[in-house]
């Protein structure tokens, strides 16, 4: 099955009542290439990390921009195996999308739920937050309420942290004892 489109992003957003705004520009394949941009754009801007453990498990961890994140210790708070960045094959295969545009959104393309969603808490923090839709030539805002709408529409709970300054992260819910590994 082809990955989803931008179009089809947007209908699921219009379908789940999630108002949406889009912003066209240059892409960019990294936060600090597109930090001229995100000036001009109101409300929090997005990093996601592609993440695949030393096991093989892929994880997909959405954090407010500026979020220092310690890869090391993200890894021990999930109880996963050590990360690395997942290649450009299985992010294709998994979330639909290439390289620079990791995105929220792209769990849309993971019926099979392949793909461990972890949310900043600091992302909350912000109204509207911004992703791209999918192609990063375009940001997206959305409520974070709305946000949360869009994962559950798609069955999923995120797990959710808070980073502090040195990257280290606690976990917000669903509490440890509760959580899975793997969707």
């Amino acid at each position: 099955m082809p990955p989803a489109t931008e179009a089809e992003l947007f209908a699921r957003l219009d379908a789940l009542g999630i108002a949406h705004a889009t912003h066209r520009h240059r892409p960019v394949f990294t936060v600090d290439e597109g930090a001229d941009l995100k000036a001009r754009m109101p409300g929090g801007h997005s990093k996601n990390l592609f993440l695949k453990d030393k096991k093989g498990a892929l994880f997909l961890v959405c954090a407010i921009s500026d979020s220092v994140i310690n890869l090391n210790a993200l890894s021990k708070t999930l109880g996963a195996g050590r990360f690395s960045f997942g290649p450009a094959e299985l992010l294709a295969r998994h979330l639909g999308v290439e390289p620079g545009s990791v995105t929220l959104f792209a769990l849309l393309n993971d019926p099979d739920r392949a793909v461990t969603l972890v949310l900043d808490e600091a992302l909350f923090a912000h109204d509207p937050v911004n992703f791209h839709p999918l192609r990063n030539d375009a940001t997206t805002a959305i409520s974070p309420a709305d946000m949360l709408r869009f994962i559950r529409g798609l069955g999923r709970e995120p797990i959710r942290l808070a980073f502090d300054a040195a990257g280290l992260a606690t976990r917000i819910e669903p509490s440890a004892s509760s959580a899975h590994i793997g969707g």
